[in-house]
């Protein structure tokens, strides 16, 4: 039976409009999927390891060359130049060949003998982050390694007993256990962020494309009266078999994330679905808001396209919400990706019950509903569409 609203027709209308332009399946698809396998397999190996760095050797002593090997098997960093000198590991360092350099200073076993406290000194670049973070570790590890070895060989010679030594050098012993992700993989939680962040990106700008595109094209009036006159209807009726192949696609994404990569999950897969789902929703609300708040193709890309890359910084994947600045703080709640980002630490990583995340859910379901109550404005737009290049 046909609709008396003309739903139907505007559906088959919208399924014809996608098939016959490549955009829609290279934006709603190819790109968030493109962007999933990149990350998966730039991020393959969990933690990056072997950093490139060198070592700056001014004593050429048994001792520096001991230190060279403890440095050399660490697995956090990988001793692939030379330097003889400081001067020429810095200019390493600024010519990218390095990240990093351990200095054994000249006399290092003649002054660690005589008691005498050497020092040693490392440096690394840290305008690449996270090598230069990784390098840091390692380098300090073997410095403090060193240190200990050092200050244990000047006890004994003191006449300490050896057995005290070890309470002495570390009296309290420190235990870690990285909660939740014990192998320091950066994939699984650096993967899902910034992957669904390119979904959530790509979503915004193809509901504008497809709502302000009928604007542009002139075609809005046809769209509008394929639905009988209703704009609630029209939008209905485009937005269904968009949301339906996201569907598809934020469930591949998930099995990607937790069926072929394993990622943890301590909580229930049917919840990160739903949280996909509203996702999804939330995104292509927010992408009609800013359609109907401005009606205009170039503008509603640009405000969307922004805030979407934005959300990258501000959605609290990389630095703590908590951290940031107040004014910056706020813009992450108008994030629908930070939702969904709450509900993956809350139920993969953590699996704390649902309760605890009542309150992000009901945020995304806002998103997903409220706009609908501001499409009368985009009415007028879609009946008489003056396209402004």
């Amino acid at each position: 039976m046909k609709s008396s609203y003309g739903f139907g027709d505007c559906i088959r209308r919208e399924i014809r409009r996608m098939g016959s332009r490549p955009a829609y399946l290279i934006g709603m698809v190819v790109i968030p999927l493109a962007v999933v396998f990149f990350f998966v397999s730039l991020l393959g190996v969990g933690l990056p390891q072997r950093i490139p760095n060198a070592v700056v050797d001014l004593d050429q002593s048994s001792m520096s060359r001991q230190v060279r090997r403890t440095l050399d098997a660490s697995q956090l960093v990988d001793l692939s130049q030379d330097a003889e000198s400081y001067d020429r590991a810095l200019e390493m360092v600024r010519s990218g060949e390095i990240y990093g350099f351990f200095v054994i200073p000249a006399h290092f076993e003649r002054d660690a003998l005589a008691g005498r406290t050497p020092t040693l000194e490392y440096y690394t670049n840290m305008t690449y982050f996270v090598p230069g973070t990784l390098s840091f570790k390692g380098f300090k590890q073997v410095a403090v390694t060193t240190s200990g070895g050092l200050a244990r060989n000047t006890l004994i010679s003191l006449g300490v007993d050896p057995q005290r030594i070890g309470g002495l050098l570390q009296p309290v012993a420190i235990e870690i256990n990285p909660l939740n992700n014990p192998w320091m993989n950066y994939s699984i939680y650096m993967s899902p962020s910034f992957s669904m962040a390119t979904f959530v990106l790509m979503i915004m700008i193809m509901t504008v494309m497809s709502i302000t595109g009928e604007i542009k094209d002139g075609t809005s009036p046809q769209w509008l009266a394929t639905a009988r006159g209703r704009i609630s209807v029209a939008l209905a009726g485009k937005m269904l078999p968009h949301t339906i192949v996201y569907c598809c696609v934020g469930l591949l994404m998930l099995w990607v994330y937790f069926g072929w990569q394993h990622f943890p999950l301590h909580g229930n897969l049917g919840w990160m679905m739903l949280a996909t789902f509203l996702l999804i929703l939330a995104s292509q609300g927010f992408a009609l808001f800013i359609c109907c708040i401005i009606p205009n193709p170039r503008l509603a890309y640009s405000v969307c396209a922004l805030f979407g890359v934005l959300s990258y910084s501000f959605a609290g994947f990389s630095m703590p919400v908590t951290s940031m600045y107040g004014g910056i703080a706020i813009f992450s709640w108008l994030a629908p990706v930070r939702y969904w980002y709450l509900i993956f630490l809350n139920e993969a990583l953590n699996g704390f019950p649902l309760y605890y995340a009542r309150w992000v859910f009901v945020a995304l379901i806002a998103f997903a509903i409220v706009p609908w109550l501001l499409v009368s404005r985009l009415r007028k737009a879609v009946s008489n569409p003056v396209y402004v290049p």
